[in-house]
């Protein structure tokens, strides 16, 4: 709360777009896993080769260890891009947005040497999208936005109200 003169209308609105569309993104691959019948993340998980990779295996080889993995995988996408969109929690969901993330990175890391089934997206040498969007995730973390813009601010503004 008057947090907003901290930033310029250009400044708060384009941390406020950061937000938004990294929550889009989120969302959107939960959403894409939930509706593609028979997804795994198991392909993905079987393709580590990095210091790691006997943990990730093991989860991919487990059928009750894999479901899990697939469900929170799928329901901590579209959680983590719902509040991020519409600012509900932000702080926390930028956090739980790193940690995914980070796990995806030790997965299949663009580490020179290392080559996989998968296609990428190009030739990086450690900073992959993976990487940009934790950064990203780090900035609308710091700058709690959704404290201005978001649910969060009605939240506070109930808090506040009551006490």
């Amino acid at each position: 709360m008057g947090d907003e003169k901290l930033y310029s209308h250009f400044q708060l609105s384009t941390l406020v777009l950061l937000r938004v569309l990294i929550g889009w993104h989120f969302l959107y691959e939960g959403i894409a896993k939930l509706i593609k019948p028979g997804w795994s993340a198991a392909g993905y998980l079987l393709q580590s080769k990095w210091i790691f990779s006997g943990i990730f295996h093991w989860m991919a080889n487990n059928e009750t260890v894999i479901s899990l993995v697939n469900m929170l995988n799928i329901w901590g996408l579209i959680l983590i891009g719902f509040a991020l969109m519409v600012g509900l929690l932000s702080r926390f969901a930028s956090i739980a947005g790193i940690a995914l993330i980070l796990l995806y990175y030790l997965c299949n890391p663009p580490l020179v040497g290392l080559y996989y089934a998968i296609p990428s997206e190009g030739n990086y040498i450690i900073v992959n999208k993976n990487v940009i969007e934790m950064a990203a995730l780090l900035v609308v973390f710091s700058l709690p936005t959704s404290q201005i813009i978001g649910l969060d601010y009605l939240i506070l503004k109930l808090i506040k109200k009551s006490n």
